[in-house]
């Protein structure tokens, strides 16, 4: 599983306008329902769940990253945004410190392996500092749609 082929063209906000983790998610799921990725009627349950699951225990993983995530039986197809924030975040992560790189996932609810190895490939980059600097330094899309790219190939190498 690729990286890349997880978000959407049109799911990469570079420059969040959004201060909250709330409002974070909620502009991220906004950015898929943009991009095509995910059915506009489904916004307001989207929301719900994946704040009811940062409620059970914060997706801010420390190291300025958090990935919201949850799985639906609406969803048909894993999709996964990502929104940066210069100003950081408070997601109450693990490290009480602000998150700057936010990865929102969504999977369908029949495909708990394909979730979980989703979730495998987005930590095991995010647990790299290198590529963890290089994507809070990105100032556009194009140059985040880069970095997963090159992560990629790094990963099959």
């Amino acid at each position: 599983m690729k990286l890349s082929s997880l978000v959407k063209d049109g799911a990469i906000v570079p420059q969040l306008a959004a201060r909250e983790r709330d409002e974070v998610i909620t502009e991220l799921l906004d950015a898929l329902i943009a991009s095509g990725a995910i059915d506009a009627g489904l916004r307001d349950e989207l929301i719900r769940c994946v704040l009811d699951r940062e409620r059970k225990g914060s997706t801010g993983f420390g190291k300025g990253v958090a990935v919201p995530h949850v799985k639906h039986a609406s969803i048909t197809e894993m999709n996964a945004a990502i929104g940066l924030s210069a100003g950081g975040v408070d997601f109450n992560a693990l490290d009480k410190q602000p998150v700057y790189s936010v990865f929102l996932l969504l999977s369908p609810e029949d495909q708990p392996e394909d979730h979980l190895h989703a979730m495998e490939v987005i930590f095991k980059n995010l647990s790299k500092d290198t590529f963890r600097r290089f994507l809070r330094q990105a100032t556009s899309a194009e140059e985040v749609r880069t970095l997963l790219v090159e992560a990629d190939e790094q990963q099959l190498g």
